[in-house]
């Protein structure tokens, strides 16, 4: 069962009931379990969540095999299964919403209506509510009725239109990124809302959306479109608007550079040998207008390099460089396992597994920062109805 009462977080205290499936709504539910919420997962009979079911990779043994994919977001959280379509279903949810401050789903629009639990229905509950809904296009509008999976959206978003080789090579992100922004623009919306209840002592709606999240992040390339009036195109990992900055082949392999402005230029042009006033690329504009020059230029001085002696070089000139590690060695690094990127925890079926850790840590301010305050023991993604007993339990107590 995980843990009531965790050892720390600023959200210890206060408790979510987690509706949601997939991957953006429970991304927000684990967020909130890492900041020490009571997290409970209200999961269909049966076969529970999407996706426990979404693989390869399963893990365990062949009779009771576990999704990875699961694991990745829902650690923290307690799980019961709810037929919402009956009625010890809807009292059971009826009675967690009247005792959670915030209620998070992502269904179509229109679903929990018909199941009973409308807005008004959820709010007349349980006034302090706050309810965070998730939908792929948005819960209005002319395509509101849509199917919300991450593919389309960063498609139909336009990042899709950014990323890649070049204007032929369109790609996705390597991970669900609309779903996992969704998820995470969410939590921000509730947090406000919560703060907002301090004041007023009324819930609201938080509603965001895939493609909302997508478009949230097009950044410098969104006003490249509204002011500038062009149409940004796949750069591959070279950046648009700096130069040099991005991956460069050496003799054995490839690494990235960000000279980010002019002093970093001269800097890295007297490491290399090369003139800083070379016709094309004094200046950071010009470099952008001859980056195939440059990036010709820069790698004819690192081809007499091996990666590690060429990061060394880097390194002692200032300039800004790295690596791109496989994930494996990113849970292996150093400087990762010390910002608590890995943890372990015990699972009821495959005893200790490492997860890739919350990415927040706090402090106590009245000791400068020097003390670590960040919850630390952290609880397995559950098993499907793992702690429905003990949540009944809770509802029926009262306290």
């Amino acid at each position: 069962m995980a843990n009531e009462t965790p050892e720390a977080g600023p959200l210890t205290g206060y408790t979510v009931v987690d509706l949601s499936r997939a991957l953006a709504g429970p991304h927000a539910g684990m967020m909130f379990g890492d900041l020490g919420a009571r997290v409970i997962k209200v999961e269909n009979p049966g076969k529970g969540d999407d996706s426990r079911s979404w693989g390869p990779p399963f893990v365990g043994p062949a009779d009771n095999p576990q999704a990875t994919y699961f694991f990745s977001c829902n650690r923290n959280k307690e799980s019961i299964a709810l037929d919402l379509k009956s009625d010890t279903g809807k009292d059971t949810l009826t009675g967690l919403i009247a005792r959670a401050d915030v209620l998070i789903e992502n269904f179509r629009s229109g679903v929990l209506d018909r199941l009973g639990f409308s807005t008004a229905r959820c709010m007349e509950i349980n006034p302090r509510l706050v309810i965070l809904s998730i939908t792929g296009f948005g819960h209005d509008g002319p395509e509101a009725s849509r199917a919300g999976y991450d593919q389309i959206a960063q498609g139909e978003a336009g990042l899709m239109s950014l990323t890649g080789s070049g204007p032929d090579d369109m790609q996705r992100v390597g991970v669900p990124i609309a779903d996992l922004l969704a998820g995470i623009y969410g939590s921000y919306g509730v947090l406000a809302a919560l703060l907002e209840r301090e004041r007023t002592g009324k819930g609201q709606v938080v509603r965001t959306s895939l493609i909302a999240g997508m478009v949230g992040v097009h950044a410098f390339q969104g006003t490249r479109a509204t002011v500038a009036g062009q149409e940004p195109q796949p750069g591959g990992n070279h950046h648009p608007s700096l130069s040099p900055y991005g991956l460069f082949t050496c003799r054995d392999g490839a690494v990235q550079i960000s000279v980010g402005n002019e002093n970093l230029w001269q800097k890295f042009c007297a490491a290399f040998d090369i003139d800083p006033a070379t016709e094309g690329m004094a200046v950071n504009s010009e470099r952008v207008d001859n980056r195939p020059a440059v990036i010709e230029l820069i790698e004819d001085r690192f081809s007499a390099y091996d990666a590690a002696d060429l990061l060394n070089r880097l390194t002692e000139a200032g300039i800004p460089s790295g690596t791109v590690r496989t994930l494996p060695e990113v849970y292996q690094w150093e400087q990762a396992l010390s910002q608590g990127l890995k943890v372990s925890v015990d699972h009821p079926v495959l005893g200790d597994i490492d997860l890739p850790g919350p990415p927040l840590r706090f402090f106590d301010a009245d000791s400068s920062g020097e003390v670590e305050t960040t919850r630390t023991a952290h609880d397995a993604p559950p098993l499907l109805d793992e702690d429905a007993e003990s949540i009944v339990a809770w509802l029926a107590d009262g306290n």
